[in-house]
């Protein structure tokens, strides 16, 4: 058996901000259909634009619609996508220069094999079926179909650079009127990676499978950590003792959880409190329950109450909550180091 354990781990939340009155044109333009770009002081006009002058630093306030044509200027080959990219096959991620803009968006390009891309190709955008004011309202560019599929790089043969129309806010756009003009978006961010435990933490996690909660004590100051620290954080020396402690203990420090929000598993109002285990010398994070919220108080003395084991596994979740034991609350001298 292995002595380390480790397993995937994936920690997602939805990021939600304020895109500002450029981008929140650009968004906009594009749930429209339209490709808001701005033109800076120094003559370029760039796509998504951007919210300050990068010359003169000031606000951007000239804007101009460009063509949802252009030519690939650069490109990458993608033979493995990943999750969240935009196609589940292998695809190109290529920089677009659109006619009207001279600078290059980046953007997939839908094409089956590196074969069928080349620098100073044609492409068009691929609008999604349902927009709401994401960038993903692009799908993807696509290769344009017909003799004039390569270009020379700039502008294909035989095509003249569009003439820039200023953008100017329509009755659907215009800032400050309830018309649906994007001011926020929510973005989904996730990472995942492979988790591996230390010697230490793959005792503690194994010790759960068996409903036992072990720590490790420092051989110098003698103080037992839970879960386990390889080293000890006063000393710095390698602990070295292990040591299994009670599934009874104080809380020290908590919160009342009152805001729902995404993922969450109990309805609010909860508790969430560092419980001093007996025996240890340090707190540890879990919920409080069985117990009105209003009720749970620095000192209460609890208990572990453990999941069926059947549905034991290697991780802290084999107990569902601590609940109050009904014993007298713990002394404030024996905790009070721990707020």
């Amino acid at each position: 058996m292995s002595r380390t354990l480790q397993a995937p781990v994936t920690v997602s939340f939805d990021y939600t901000r304020s895109v500002g009155p450029v981008l929140g044109r650009f968004l906009t333009g594009l749930r429209e259909g339209r490709l808001v770009a701005a033109r800076t002081s120094d003559g370029r006009v760039v796509i998504p634009p951007p919210e300050f002058d990068p010359v003169t630093h000031l606000e951007t306030d000239d804007f101009v619609e460009v063509s949802p044509t252009g030519v690939v200027t650069s490109w990458s080959w993608v033979p493995e996508p990943v999750a969240g990219q935009p196609f589940d096959r292998p695809f190109a991620f290529a920089l677009v220069e659109l006619d009207g803009a001279t600078v290059p968006m980046l953007h997939a390009l839908d094409v089956s094999s590196p074969d069928e891309v080349s620098t100073g190709m044609l492409v068009q955008v691929r609008w999604a079926e349902e927009r709401s004011g994401l960038i993903t309202d692009i799908a993807c560019f696509e290769p344009v179909a017909g003799p004039d599929e390569v270009g020379d790089g700039v502008s294909g043969p035989g095509r003249a650079r569009p003439e820039l129309r200023d953008e100017a806010p329509t009755e659907q756009s215009r800032p400050g009127e309830a018309t649906g003009e994007i001011t926020t978006i929510i973005t989904p961010v996730s990472l995942d990676y492979l988790y591996a435990a230390s010697p230490e933490e793959s005792a503690f996690y194994r010790g759960l499978l068996e409903g036992r909660i072990l720590g490790q004590r420092c051989p110098t100051c003698h103080k037992v950590y839970v879960p386990p620290r390889s080293a000890c954080p006063v000393d710095g020396v390698a602990t070295t003792d292990e040591v299994e402690l009670s599934d009874k203990g104080t809380v020290t420090t908590f919160c009342i959880v009152n805001v729902p929000f995404l993922g969450q598993k109990i309805t609010p109002p909860y508790v969430s409190a560092y419980v001093l285990l007996d025996g240890a010398d340090i707190a540890f994070l879990h919920l409080i329950l069985d117990v009105p919220a209003e009720e749970v108080r620095m000192g209460m003395r609890v208990e572990a109450v453990w999941k069926p084991r059947d549905e034991w596994g290697t991780t802290i979740e084999n107990i569902s909550h601590f609940r109050p034991t009904g014993e007298p609350d713990a002394d404030y001298d024996t905790y009070k180091q721990h707020l």
